[in-house]
């Protein structure tokens, strides 16, 4: 059973609050009466200025920065608004019109204007293609790979599908061969590159229901519970089982967490999944461009799902809506866009007395708040779970469908799987910058780096298996580019500047990047040159309210590697002690299989935030017994047996 909790009255307006949808209808009115801008000016996405939401007097009104383009007069703008009962704009800084994302909207434009184009209907026709009503075309951003004669001019190359009917998964069946080279401003066809006719797939990738006889045998599982949930929310606040944090959404990062506190102790300002980076590692003619970054060239809010209850979340649910602004200007709300649930995790701790035949175990319980997230095939689970032990964990669910390429009926690609007949998945891989500002019982926080050392000193070590940890602080940034090594049990450590445990070390959280990826390509290649922070695991940089986005502002057509965390850390800031932030970059390499065609089953990658010497010992000794079950006098599965 799934249902909804009730959804708790909304409480006056917090400062970090997401942007709501009159908010933006006021921003949008502000720009399209500037003189600047035309009728036809497009938008990417307004994000409420989290800065000074943070540091405005009480009743201030927000503010905001909004993303505009005025395509006939290839013109774009960053503008600074304020919001409130004046909304109005308060500067106006000019941007390279190439730089800013693609909207949706802008996408879909696009792709009719491709499947218009006489040239383009030319070319499928050669394949056989001629309702142009089932041909996809994903405008794909080309950065890194922008063709010389037309240089300046904001692009887009096409990757081309076909579907044998409306309700089809196109996806199935690449169109090999061509590829558009698109005007995005002007939404037009500038070329089209014909590599030859590679044989389209003739098998159904259809995986909706009823496609396959459905396996018997699975009986229904129910959660229930009868007296609600464990977690209480006021407006975008949830507190549940000690724990204290906001609920926040931006256009750029979608689900954002705030002020994440413990019993009344920070421990984190604010968690978000920054940036996506997913290159593609293949010299096909459809496959080579390939290297995205998800977030800064399209944007995670206006592509998070809508939610379902029962299907996407099980159990006693809590959904928060969310407002974004499509291309278009117009905007929109995500109903249950973000899931809130509890969920059963096991075993929290056990220890079974074989002397008495006394048993103490206790259950665990952990609060996840997800959301789902679809980049035109794939699609991205991002679940951050709370525990009552006091750690944090962030699990990224990768399914959806695969990026193919045709193949000849006898190619064995080397750079690719086949999963299908005249179909290949090209090796790839996906990377998750996660920006973890960290405020460990106050603001000010250091970090070392620790390890596990073999003593050097065989006159200390006489049996050979003395093993010391090594605690190395990273003080500046030039430093703080750092590589995982689980063969040396290698971990971060964030401690609290400010504040000590009973044993008088500084109270910390240890951070765990549990699945990592190197990208496997040349060092000057696009892909080594455009993402230089998938290089390492965990940068760290003092907090400056200008530097956001660990990729650069505007990677997409950028100069590669002119902006991100690696040019910021050139200046050698120092962090003994700083306002910190980590950027952890989770990592997944994807070696294509047959099981993951038609559609993928979930793959995951995680990080771990948990206590080290933040509490004096095991926070979670309160924990009760399950109720049902038997307390210790009468015997029972959790606490039995004679003392």
């Amino acid at each position: 059973m799934s249902t909804l909790a009730p959804r708790a009255a909304q409480a006056a307006s917090h400062p970090l609050d997401p942007l709501t949808a009159d908010e933006l209808a006021a921003a949008v009115k502000v720009l399209r009466a500037d003189e600047r801008i035309g009728p036809t000016a497009r938008f990417w996405g307004v994000n409420l200025d989290e800065h000074h939401a943070r540091t405005a007097t009480p009743g201030e009104p927000r503010q905001a920065r909004a993303v505009v383009l005025d395509p006939p007069t290839r013109a774009a703008f960053e503008v600074d608004l304020v919001l409130g009962e004046d909304p109005r704009a308060v500067a106006w800084r000019p941007l390279d019109p190439r730089n800013p994302g693609c909207s949706s909207e802008e996408a879909r434009a696009a792709a009719a204007a491709v499947r218009a184009d006489p040239r383009f209907r030319e070319a499928l026709a050669l394949r056989g293609i001629h309702d142009m009503d089932l041909v996809m075309v994903d405008p794909e951003s080309i950065g890194g790979f922008e063709p010389p004669e037309y240089a300046g001019r904001r692009l887009a190359w096409g990757s081309v599908w076909h579907r044998t009917s409306p309700d089809d998964n196109g996806y199935a069946r690449p169109v090999q061969g061509v590829v558009p080279i698109i005007d995005m401003e002007r939404l037009e066809v500038l070329h089209i590159e014909d590599h030859g006719v590679v044989p389209l797939a003739t098998e159904p990738g259809d995986f909706h229901a009823g496609t396959v006889p459905e396996r018997p045998g699975l009986r229904d599982l129910d959660v229930v519970q009868p007296d609600g949930p464990s977690f209480t929310v006021a407006g975008n606040e949830v507190d549940w089982q000690g724990w204290s944090l906001r609920i926040g959404f931006t256009h750029r990062e979608g689900l954002v967490l705030h002020d994440v506190s413990y019993a009344g102790r920070p421990i984190a300002k604010r968690l978000a999944i920054n940036e996506m980076y997913v290159p593609y590692f293949d010299p096909a003619s459809t496959q080579y461009r390939k290297n995205f970054f998800d977030w800064g060239e399209y944007g995670g809010g206006p592509l998070t799902n809508a939610l379902e209850l029962g299907c996407d979340c099980l159990g006693v649910i809590h959904y928060f809506d969310a407002a974004v602004l499509g291309g278009d200007g117009e905007p929109r709300v995500i109903p249950n866009a973000i899931c809130m649930h509890e969920e059963d995790d096991g075993i929290l701790w056990k220890h079974h007395n074989g002397r008495t035949g006394r048993t103490d175990v206790r259950r665990s319980r952990r609060l996840i708040v997800s959301t789902f997230v679809t980049v035109a095939n794939y699609d991205y689970g991002f679940y951050w779970s709370f525990y009552q032990d006091g750690a944090i964990g962030l699990e990224i669910k990768m399914t959806g469908i695969l990026s193919a390429t045709g193949i000849h009926d006898d190619e064995n690609p080397a750079y690719a799987r086949r999963v299908a007949p005249n179909v290949a998945v090209t090796n790839h891989q996906h990377f998750f910058a996660v920006r973890l500002d960290m405020a460990v019982d106050g603001p000010l926080c250091r970090l070392k780096e620790v390890t596990a050392q073999p003593e050097p000193d065989p006159g200390l070590d006489p049996y050979g298996n003395a093993v010391r940890t090594l605690a190395t602080p990273i003080t500046s940034e030039s430093d703080a580019a750092r590589t995982n090594d689980a063969s040396r049990a290698l971990h971060w450590r964030v401690e609290s500047a400010e504040a000590t445990n009973r044993m008088g070390e500084p109270t910390a959280y240890r951070l765990h990047v549990e699945n990592t990826a190197r990208l496997p390509v040349r060092e000057n290649s696009v892909c080594a040159r455009r993402a230089p922070f998938v290089s390492r695991h965990l940068w760290a940089t003092a907090y400056d309210p200008d530097r956001r986005h660990v990729g650069g502002e505007y990677p997409n057509q950028a100069e590669p590697g002119s902006d991100g965390v690696q040019v910021w850390q050139r200046e050698d800031r120092s962090l003994d002690p700083a306002e910190l932030v980590l950027w952890a970059v989770v990592g997944s390499h994807h070696y294509p299989r047959p099981e993951d065609w038609p559609v993928m089953p979930v793959a995951k990658a995680r990080l771990r935030l948990e206590p080290d010497g933040f509490f004096d010992r095991n926070p979670a000794l309160d924990v009760p017994v399950p109720r049902g079950h038997s307390a210790p006098a009468a015997g029972g599965c959790c606490h039995s047996g004679d003392a």
